[in-house]
């Protein structure tokens, strides 16, 4: 079997390459990778975040797997006097869902399910594991938030002061809490690791009981589909941003404009913040206007939603095999380091997702008990004539402008993915970009007629000074014309690979 995998860190595509040895398709090789994540890469996706992820069945069919955690029952009392959600400490945090993700993930069709994934992240947290670049950034951005939790302090600044790039990352908490996992899976909800997690977060101040863990699922189901021009392409459904995406893509290939195409996305965009901000909820909880998000159709302008700097609060996973099954994994813990708070007996950095609610109670995104906040996350799988392509990325509020401008090409097998990926990337935002106003903010090289559509529809354009990790990092593999490829963002410290053949990311295997 062959199978292409991309992954933001080499020891997730390691764990990939075991698992793969041992048996396992895509879905194994995927799953290993993003519990592995959780190791190497805390600050964007501990266990304690949440997952939004898409199968490809060899059928051709696509489900979506919906782990957004839910708030806790009693939060309605403790927002009653709000002006708005905290965005740091427990009331920001909502049930974790990326352990019950994965678990559905491997229901629909892996083959050696989540034990050995578990044990084989479990022998690397607590061998250690090198600080990579990315996570030594998120150190540095975040040392203040690091060093006032003791959890926190305990794992990653036990010196004083934060680990740096290159130095030892020891978790032997987190090491036995996947042993747990190992063990049984559903310890996170209903055993030892959610009372661990419920009375962190109690003390802390949360509303926060074990029924609320104990009385999470995931949604799974059909995925969200629409046909644009010869390309189908499907997402999550909201709360995932994903019907945006749908929307920018479907706004900025208008055959009918006389806009050139770096332009007519710009527009779309612009016109995708305020619908997102406008409609994107929960439709289990809230009215949820889907044609908003599908047309960018929001009758009146939204405010964004004023969201602080992420810089590092997600990752992705990517993988397809020679048998036809395919999964993006995008999971997250929001911000960097989330909520900023580590359940010491557990060694589980907890999200901050419910930073996302509104405390307008009209609002779809409005904080209710149960409810499901708007998410950033935004898995992708276009199908083309002759080729199909599974995405996912890091971004933030971002992601639907990041893949809209790489993934139209990704489709055309004459493109080299890593070449797409390559290219300079803009994006827009206001306070999860650092700046006080909506704005376009550009790396360099980015066209003029980008930067110039930019400043007729009045964003201030600010340029990056290269390459940057706001401008998103993207996991790519594609099977075209029956080829694999594969390629992950050199924005990131990823690698993406080919298991099966000798042959790197840069060539194909005919599947």
């Amino acid at each position: 079997m062959t199978i292409a995998l991309a992954a933001p860190h080499p020891e997730a595509v390691a764990a990939g390459e075991r698992a793969v040895a041992a048996g396992g398709n895509a879905l194994d090789a995927a799953l290993a990778a993003a519990v592995m994540l959780t190791v190497v890469y805390p600050h964007q996706c501990a266990l304690g975040g949440d997952l939004i992820a898409l199968v490809r069945s060899p059928e051709g069919a696509t489900t979506a797997v919906v782990a957004a955690g839910t708030s806790p029952a009693g939060i309605a009392e403790a927002a009653a006097g709000w002006t708005e959600v905290p965005r740091q400490g427990a009331h920001s945090v909502t049930v974790p869902g990326m352990v019950a993700g994965w678990r559905a993930i491997a229901a629909l069709g892996a083959r050696s399910g989540l034990v050995s994934a578990f044990a084989d992240a479990a022998a690397v947290a607590d061998a250690g594991t090198e600080v990579s670049a990315g996570l030594g950034r998120a150190l540095v951005s975040r040392a203040e938030a690091v060093l006032a939790d003791a959890g926190m302090r305990a794992v990653f600044a036990a010196s004083g002061t934060p680990l740096l790039e290159g130095e030892m990352l020891r978790q032997p908490a987190l090491a036995d809490t996947l042993r747990m996992l190992a063990d049984d899976p559903d310890d996170f909800y209903r055993g030892r690791i959610a009372r661990s997690l419920v009375a962190t977060l109690r003390a802390a101040g949360g509303t926060h009981t074990e029924d609320d863990f104990a009385g999470y699922e995931p949604e799974v189901g059909s995925s969200l589909t629409r046909t644009i021009g010869a390309q189908t392409w499907h997402v999550a459904p909201p709360p995932s941003v994903g019907a945006v995406l749908i929307g920018v893509v479907r706004a900025a290939s208008d055959p009918a404009s006389p806009s050139p195409a770096g332009a007519r996305l710009v527009d779309a965009a612009i016109r995708g913040v305020q619908a997102r901000a406008a409609a994107l909820g929960d439709p289990r909880t809230s009215e949820v206007d889907l044609d908003v998000l599908l047309d960018l159709a929001a009758a009146v302008p939204a405010p964004a939603f004023a969201e602080p700097r992420p810089l590092g609060d997600t990752a992705a996973v990517t993988a397809l095999d020679d048998e036809g099954w395919g999964v993006t994994i995008v999971q997250s813990v929001y911000q960097t380091f989330g909520a900023g708070l580590l359940d010491p007996a557990t060694g589980i950095v907890l999200h901050n997702r419910g930073s996302a609610f509104s405390v307008d109670p009209a609002s779809p995104a409005a904080i209710r008990p149960g409810a499901r906040p708007p998410h950033t996350l935004c898995p992708a799988i276009v199908d083309a004539p002759d080729a199909t392509v599974v995405a996912g990325c890091q971004g933030g509020r971002a992601q639907a402008w990041i893949l809209a401008q790489v993934l139209p090409d990704a489709v055309d097998a004459s493109y080299e993915l890593r070449g797409i990926l390559a290219r300079p990337r803009w994006v827009v935002g206001d306070r999860d970009l650092g700046q006080d106003v909506l704005s376009l903010v550009a790396e360099p090289g980015v066209a003029d007629e980008v930067l110039a559509r930019a400043e007729e529809r009045g964003l201030p354009v600010v340029r990056f000074t290269g390459p940057a990790d706001e401008a998103g990092h993207v996991q790519l593999v594609r099977c075209a014309s029956g080829l694999l490829s594969s390629a992950s963002d050199t924005r990131a410290d990823g690698v993406g690979t080919l298991i099966g053949t000798d042959r790197t990311s840069t060539e194909e295997s005919r599947a």
